[in-house]
């Protein structure tokens, strides 16, 4: 890997130190040195004074968005049985796709759809659910480490109440799990692994308490859902009677962050006693709307859980969202919180543009590390967005443009990505 150069990019800076406030640099330089953010200057100073210089002109520059949960085998599928509840549509649509990676020709065409589309989307890190197939999911991680993309993958757990043809024994769950840990901990310069049980209903005790003594061992991530539907949870409490809530049920094996970092996906219906308890584990909420909305979850309380201190990101949940765009995870965040204001709680207000934008970028970005933003020292993950195809008959500030490109735009905007301080598009 050839070493890392300094330079810096020129245009409109925007970004989000805090929730409440998009911070806005006009016609300023970003100086990355070794993959880092070393500076937002007006103009360079000496040090830098000879280092190369991409001039973006009026072009937008922001941070990279993180997508905290999605679901790379179902890609193929996105934007079918949007008309059916998430129970129905797992068994419908969503283990019957899966269970096709069992042949690595399928596999490979399919993910190589996959990664090309990311790596030209809004994206610059993922947390990735991939499939039962360990073989499978060490494709994807080399796959996805040729974009040089970051993104943490996982090899699926799920060893009851699945279809016959897309389940495994307990035991050589965790021997495959194990393996493919094994096989893809060191492999890989940007991609990594993360322990990932399905949901609590399709793994049994003893796997979950395995898991949790590998996450100890290798001292991995984990990533699962949590509270997305009412079937869902109502099915929780029929298999688990004696746990207080739904994360309980994760916590008593060690897997809601008593072991290393945890990422849930949804937490539509988590109630007080289980928002506690992800406060309390440090537990990151990856908030899916658009998913919520196709699948008739129900409306997520985004606003309420940072307004509480929780730590929260966006995900796009490919396959039950349909789109990878980081901007419609924004706008569509917007739009539900608006729903759970006027429909469920009047006193939580809806989110702003600058609280939505955090959430894809330092928000998210926060379970990587320092990465989602242009203080200093924050990986250098960037976007440089072109928006002269949507023009305005007036003058509008950056904050306004972007706001307008993340509603209008699309992903093709994207002029030039940065990742760690490389560039991987334009």
């Amino acid at each position: 890997m050839p070493e890392l150069e300094t330079f810096a990019l020129k245009g409109n800076l925007l970004y989000t130190r805090e929730p409440s406030r998009l911070e806005c640099f006009p016609d300023h330089y970003l100086v990355c040195e070794n993959g880092c953010v070393a500076g937002i200057f007006p103009c360079l100073p000496d040090r830098y004074a000879h280092v190369a210089v991409e001039d973006c002109g009026s072009r937008l520059i922001v941070p990279g968005l993180t997508d905290l949960h999605l679901h790379a085998p179902q890609y193929a599928f996105r934007g079918l049985g949007m008309d059916l509840e998430l129970l129905d549509w797992l068994d419908s649509h969503t283990f019957p796709e899966e269970s096709r990676y069992a042949d690595p020709v399928y596999a490979e065409r399919a993910y190589r759809l996959f990664v090309r589309d990311l790596q030209m989307s809004t994206t610059t890190r993922a947390c990735i659910f991939a499939t039962i197939h360990a073989d499978a999911t060490l494709l994807l991680m080399q796959l996805l480490e040729e974009t040089g993309l970051v993104a943490m993958v996982g090899k699926v757990n799920m060893d009851m109440n699945s279809p016959e043809s897309y389940c495994e024994t307990t035991d050589g769950s965790l021997a495959e799990t194990e393996r493919w840990i094994r096989e893809s901990l060191c492999r890989y310069k940007n991609v990594s692994p993360i322990l990932t049980p399905r949901f609590a209903p399709v793994c049994s005790g003893r796997l979950m308490a395995s898991l949790g003594r590998l996450q100890q061992k290798y001292a991995l991530p984990l990533q699962s859902h949590l509270s997305e539907s009412p079937g869902e949870v109502a099915w929780v409490k029929s298999l688990f009677p004696d746990c207080g809530c739904y994360g309980d049920v994760y916590d008593r094996f060690g897997l809601f962050g008593s072991n290393g970092p945890v990422v849930m996906a949804h937490c539509v219906y988590s109630g007080r006693e289980e928002r506690e308890l992800i406060r309390k584990r440090g537990v990151f909420i990856a908030h899916c709307p658009q998913s919520n909305v196709n699948l008739s979850s129900g409306i997520a309380p985004a606003k309420s859980c940072l307004q509480d201190g929780l730590k929260v990101g966006l995900g796009s949940d490919i396959a039950g969202g349909f789109s990878l765009s980081g901007f419609r995870g924004i706008s569509d965040a917007i739009q539900m919180s608006k729903m759970h204001w006027r429909l469920q709680d009047p006193d939580i207000k809806p989110l702003s543009f600058s609280e939505a934008f955090y959430l894809a970028t330092k928000g998210g970005g926060a379970f990587f590390g320092k990465v989602g933003s242009f203080e200093t020292d924050y990986e250098f993950d960037a976007l440089v967005l072109d928006d002269a195809a949507w023009p305005s008959p007036s003058e509008l500030e950056p904050e306004s443009r972007l706001e307008q490109l993340v509603y209008l735009g699309d992903d093709r905007c994207i002029r030039k990505k940065y990742v760690k301080g490389r560039k991987i598009v334009g």
